[in-house]
């Protein structure tokens, strides 16, 4: 037998084998066909992670699935074709177990009450007939649970959290969650540094973006400080001031934040004002922010959104004609921006019915 016959009788073997895992149609080994199970793509950025699942999707058709055409307690491609294969882009956990980021084939043993799923380091395979269990990164156990009929295999991501989300397979009536968790907070500042090895080094948006979200997850105030003062050397500006006004009050050199933020509100204009002076009634600074609406006021008298500043002035002062009066002068202002205008008839109507627009 030559060694030609041999290859093309070694691949009908494997397209018989396909054909009883997936019965659908037989699929060219040689050329790309419409294929009855559809190649499918699906990714998820969780944090700063990206997973990438490519599978195919075979067609249930009326048969039984599981327990069926896709027996329990043997290993299986978790699709159909080629190996399904997941991709990590950082470290995670799987049902609370570490992965190394990479790409794996995946595959599943079905059970009644419980799936195994497998992760395996090899991931170039076709479908499951190679799998060895001793090239496996990870396995871990699932409960499967009812859920509406899928005719078609599908995966998607649900309850997606700020760092963890449930890829799940539904096919039939069974949906198959697994768990995957992300080191938010590991992976965002490694993502940082990479980030600030290019182009946004060299701006201060970039710099600044960094530092601030350093802040705001109470992490890395050492580098965050650097972060914003490089920011600051790029171009000193409100926004990167008051970051690290913020910052250093936040490592209790009070003295030094105040010093700062008095910077910041002298670089700041009419808008940067105003939305500081709510983010300040947000926290529940009430008197604070309203001292910042008296300097956006004093240094932007003719600017329309200090006649709102004014108007919340007003209103604490429980002068509502004068508050109304402003409003109005400042709809009257945005004669060119129509849907800002539209949004301050509902503040004026607040105001005319004497309601508290500072809460």
């Amino acid at each position: 037998m030559s060694k030609f016959t041999i290859i093309v009788a070694t691949l009908g073997l494997a397209a018989i084998s396909a054909e009883a895992q997936n019965p659908n149609q037989l699929q060219s080994t040689f050329i790309h066909i419409p294929q009855a199970s559809q190649r499918a793509v699906l990714i998820q950025r969780i944090a700063m992670t990206d997973v990438t699942v490519i599978y195919h999707r075979p067609v249930a058709g009326g048969r039984k699935v599981f327990g069926g055409i896709v027996p329990y307690g043997q290993v299986w491609r978790a699709g159909a074709n080629d190996n399904t294969t997941i991709e990590f882009s950082t470290n995670v956990k799987v049902e609370g177990q570490p992965l190394a980021k990479g790409v794996y084939g995946l595959h599943m043993i079905p059970g009644e009450n419980e799936w195994t799923i497998a992760f395996s380091n090899n991931s170039t395979s076709w479908g499951s007939f190679t799998y060895d269990e001793k090239e496996d990164a990870l396995r871990v156990k699932v409960k499967p649970a009812a859920t509406e009929n899928h005719n078609v295999l599908t995966y998607d991501f649900d309850d997606l959290t700020d760092d963890s989300a449930a890829l799940t397979l539904r096919w039939e009536k069974t949906a198959v969650p697994v768990r995957l968790s992300v080191d938010l907070k590991g992976t965002t500042l490694e993502s940082l540094h990479q980030q600030l090895r290019y182009v946004a080094q060299y701006t201060w948006e970039g710099l600044n973006d960094a530092a601030s979200w350093c802040l705001e997850n109470k992490v890395n105030y050492d580098e965050a400080m650097k972060w914003v003062n490089q920011s600051i050397g790029a171009e000193e500006r409100f926004e990167n001031l008051e970051t690290k006004s913020q910052l250093l009050r936040a490592q209790g050199h009070t003295d030094e934040a105040d010093k700062i933020k008095a910077r910041a509100i002298d670089k700041a204009n009419a808008i940067q004002l105003y939305v500081y002076g709510r983010g300040l009634q947000r926290e529940g600074k009430g008197a604070d922010g309203l001292a910042i609406y008296r300097t956006a006021v004093k240094k932007f008298p003719d600017h329309w959104i200090s006649h709102v500043a004014n108007a919340r002035v007003m209103v604490a002062d429980k002068n509502f004609d004068g508050a109304a009066k402003e409003i109005r002068e400042s709809i009257a202002m945005l004669k060119e921006n129509p849907a800002q205008a539209q949004a301050l008839e509902g503040v004026l109507k607040r105001v005319e019915n004497k309601e508290d627009i500072n809460k």
